[in-house]
């Protein structure tokens, strides 16, 4: 592997197969990651706290598993890792170094992946544009001037530029599949508990977020599933193991699957016409392979939904705020946060108990009625989002809304209810954009975003899949199946660490 030439030919599997035949070895593959992470982070913004001491340790030590000494980066959120520092892309938690790592961390690290960066995340992860004012804007590498979408934009613009193969990645909205969608990768959000959280943090957001990787190849994020998945004493949420290995699965001879599919703009007004022809396309596609394909209207009672789960996520910053209060032994003031986090954090403060029961029940009800209308089918089709990957700076406030989230930040809580409805109306172009993928963190069924279709600008389309709950099996299965019809990991985009930047 001289010059190590070869080095975007390979997923993270083969470079550690490299490794253990002796072709190339741990330190190398290091040094070229951090050699191009060098070249293209400055174009994109990715990787915000370099570990290069750390990792260089690492690479001298004899380390087992299946992916022992490949670079790996972890997201700058939820993932603790000992001894670095975790800002979760927020002024407030600056300076903030965990003493233990989380359950998800010592897996990859029992996976032998070595961990060399963090990358950026919006402020707290709630944003799907990752912009956050600590570290400033990502920037995706096929289009500069659009966002790698969020809140796993970090490790989505750094896998697509070619810096590492596969990053760690989660999603409580669409985080893990916004941001494969938005730079051409496959990125699956697991079951819930399929990949245990912990052991110091709470299931986030009412049980929606779930952690996983995003990569360039089907069979990296399987064989991560594979070590990643499974119970751990003290678990809360534990989901029985699956009955063969996701390994095996996307070996194995796909089933006939009948999947439904839907133009439905679900939580948004309209979907683009670019995601509708990936639809369209899609779908052929599996016709064929031999798949049967419906279309179908989407049981979702939209004012509902979107009312229900901003009550819940706004309730969550509000716990968000106190726990770092407690941590962090200080108290919050609002020149520590962004000016829209500081109001969902008030707004949150505002809902009384009854106001957050009864957004768990309305999200209750709606997950069995999903679930009735799911049951006949083996995977629903639809787009990943609703719209093109948007532009750096078009989630944010305009200059209208940013006056009043900051009039509405010093206003007492009793005041805050007359505010409602404009934070609801300036959260509805987050709804319009990530359109689809929310339902699946409600519910808690697997979803996977898989680069199937690209537009005439050359902007990456993500298709996205649902599955039954527990079944990631048949949706890996069917990923590979795609993989190997419509193969995607040989695209570059054109900020590419590979090639010119």
């Amino acid at each position: 592997m001289a010059g190590f030439k070869e080095y975007d030919q390979f997923d993270a599997l083969g470079l550690a197969g490299l490794i253990k035949k002796g072709e190339v070895s741990a330190v190398e593959l290091l040094e070229e990651s951090i050699a191009r992470t060098e070249k293209v982070n400055p174009r994109i913004n990715a990787v915000i706290r370099p570990m290069y001491d750390i990792a260089r340790a690492r690479a001298k030590e004899t380390v087992e598993g299946p992916f022992a000494g490949v670079p790996f980066l972890l997201k700058d959120l939820i993932a603790s890792y000992a001894g670095v520092e975790m800002s979760s892309g927020s002024r407030f938690y600056k300076g903030f170094v965990p003493s233990e790592d989380s359950e998800y961390v010592k897996r990859f690290k029992r996976a032998g992946l070595n961990i060399f960066g963090k990358t950026a995340t919006p402020e707290f992860g709630i944003t799907p544009s990752t912009e956050p004012e600590l570290t400033g804007p990502c920037r995706n590498p096929w289009d500069p001037l659009r966002s790698p979408g969020g809140s796993s934009g970090g490790a989505s613009a750094a896998v697509a530029a070619g810096i590492v193969p596969m990053a760690s990645a989660s999603d409580g909205g669409g985080s893990i599949r916004v941001p494969a969608s938005c730079t051409g990768l496959f990125g699956l959000k697991p079951t819930r508990g399929r990949v245990p959280s912990g052991p110091d943090l709470p299931d986030g957001w009412f049980g929606f977020i779930a952690e996983h990787v995003v990569s360039r190849t089907v069979r990296d994020s399987a064989h991560m599933l594979d070590y990643l998945q499974g119970n751990y004493p003290g678990q809360l949420l534990r989901i029985a193991p699956p009955a063969k290995t996701y390994a095996a699965a996307i070996e194995a001879k796909p089933k006939k699957l009948k999947i439904a599919y839907s133009l439905d703009p679900a939580l948004g007004e309209t979907l683009h016409a670019d995601c509708q022809a990936g639809v369209l396309e899609t779908v052929k596609l599996l016709e064929s392979l031999g798949h049967t394909c419906e279309e179908v209207r989407l049981p979702i009672h939209k004012e509902e939904f979107i009312y229900a789960y901003t009550v819940l996520v706004c309730s969550e910053m509000a716990a968000t705020l106190k726990e770092g209060e407690r941590v962090l032994g200080r108290k919050g003031k609002a020149a520590d946060f962004e000016a829209r986090t500081w109001a969902l954090m008030k707004l949150g403060r505002s809902f009384n108990g009854g106001d957050v029961a009864n957004a768990v029940w309305t999200m209750a009800q709606f997950s069995r009625q999903w679930m009735t209308f799911f049951e006949p089918y083996d995977a629903l089709l639809t787009s990943t989002l609703g719209e093109l990957p948007i532009a750096v700076g078009g989630l944010r406030p305009t200059p209208q809304e940013m006056i009043e989230l900051k009039a509405l930040s010093y206003l007492p809580i009793g005041f805050i209810a007359k505010q409602k409805d404009f934070v609801l109306k300036a959260g509805r172009r987050v709804y319009q954009y990530c359109s689809q993928t929310m339902p699946a963190n409600v519910t808690g069924q697997p979803s996977m975003s898989v680069p199937l279709h690209w537009n005439a600008q050359g902007i990456p389309v993500g298709m996205m899949f649902t599955g039954r709950f527990g079944e990631e099996n048949v949706l890996l299965s069917l990923a590979a199946q795609l993989e190997q019809a419509k193969p995607w990991a040989g695209k570059r985009p054109p900020i590419h660490a590979g090639g010119s930047v």
